[in-house]
C-alpha cells in the first residue's frame, strides 16, 4: 500500500482494492487499519474508508450468484512442511509452496532422460494447439493460445505409465481421474495469456464436457525443456512468476470453478529458445 501524501489523503480504486484483498486474504478490520495507520493514514479517514469499502464491497457480494460448492481436490502430503515427498521410483522436492491458491512448486520430477524420452516421443505428433470450445463442449484453434501440442493416451506406453503413477502417488489421486499427458512447444514469440482451466458452469458446452469425468480439479505443469529466455508461468492473482527449468513442476489445484480460487494463470512469451512442457489435468472422477 502506498503512503498518501502530506498535502491530502484521498480514498482512491487502489487503496479499496487494497481493503478489500486484505479482508478476503482474511485479515481483521482493525488489522487492516493498523497497518493503513502505520503507512501515515489518518485515522478518522481510514475508518470512514474501511467502513465505505467494505459495506459496499459485501452489498455487491450479496448481489453475486452464489459461489459453487467445493470439492475435494489433489494434493501432495504437505503437513510437517517436508523438503521432499515420496512419488514411489522417485523423491521430488519442494521448492516453494502457497496456500492461496493452492500451489506447489516441485524440483526434479522428472530425470533429464524422461524429459528428451518424452518430448522425443511427441515430436512427430505436434500440431496446433486447441483450446475447449465452451459454446458446444468441442475444441478450437485459439488466438490467445499460441503452441503446438499432441496428447499421449493414458497409459499409451512404459513411459507415460511410469510417469501417471508417479503423479497419482505425488498428488494422491486416482490415475483414472486424469486426462491424457499432453505435451507443448512454445517457440519464439509463442505465449498462453492468462485463463482458468476449470470449465466455466454457465457455459452451453459445459455439460456435455463434464460427462467425461466432472470438472477439472487440478493441474500439473511439467518443464520439460527450458527456453533460453521468456516462457515463464504466472499467476497474475498473486503476481507469481514460475521459472521454467526442466524437470521441474508447478502443480495447483482449484476446489471450485470460481475466480476466488485464484487459480488465472499462463505462459508468457518465448523470448528465445524453445520451451517444451507437458501438462497434466486431474478431474473430480474417472476420465473417459
Amino acid at each position: 500500500m502506498a503512503k498518501p501524501g502530506a498535502a491530502a489523503q484521498t480514498v482512491t480504486p487502489a487503496l479499496r482494492k487494497w481493503i478489500i484483498e486484505q479482508a478476503e486474504a482474511g485479515f481483521a478490520p482493525d488489522v487492516v487499519l493498523a497497518s493503513m495507520q502505520a503507512s501515515g493514514w489518518d485515522e478518522d479517514v481510514a475508518i470512514a474508508a474501511l467502513e465505505a469499502t467494505l459495506t459496499a464491497h459485501l452489498q455487491d457480494q450479496s448481489q453475486q450468484p452464489p459461489r459453487p460448492a467445493a470439492v475435494p481436490v489433489p494434493s501432495p502430503a504437505l503437513d510437517g512442511a517436508p523438503l521432499w515427498l515420496d512419488a514411489g521410483d522417485r523423491q521430488v522436492a519442494v521448492l516453494s509452496v502457497m496456500r492461496q491458491p493452492r500451489l506447489v512448486v516441485l524440483g526434479g520430477l522428472l530425470s533429464d532422460e524422461e524429459c528428451t524420452a518424452l518430448v522425443d516421443l511427441a515430436r512427430p505428433r505436434m500440431s496446433r494447439s486447441l483450446t475447449v470450445e465452451t459454446q458446444s463442449g468441442g475444441e478450437e484453434v485459439h488466438v490467445d493460445r499460441t503452441s503446438d501440442g499432441m496428447f499421449f493416451r493414458r497409459g499409451e506406453n512404459p513411459l507415460v505409465q511410469r510417469i501417471e503413477a508417479r503423479i497419482a502417488r505425488l498428488l494422491d489421486w486416482p490415475e483414472v481421474n486424469g486426462e491424457g499427458l499432453q505435451v507443448l512447444q512454445y517457440q519464439p514469440g509463442a505465449q498462453y495469456k492468462p485463463h482458468y482451466d476449470y470449465f466455466e458452469p454457465n457455459e452451453p458446452g459445459t455439460p456435455r464436457i463434464l460427462e467425461r469425468g466432472g470438472q477439472r480439479v487440478g493441474t500439473l505443469i511439467i518443464y520439460l525443456q527450458a527456453p533460453e529466455q521468456g516462457g515463464a508461468t504466472i499467476f497474475p492473482d498473486v503476481q507469481l512468476e514460475v521459472a521454467p527449468q526442466r524437470g521441474n513442476a508447478v502443480f495447483f489445484s482449484y476446489d471450485r470453478p470460481h475466480p476466488s480460487t485464484q487459480s488465472l494463470h499462463g505462459g508468457t512469451p518465448v523470448l528465445a529458445g524453445e520451451k517444451w512442457i507437458a501438462t497434466k489435468w486431474l478431474r473430480e472422477n474417472e476420465f473417459n
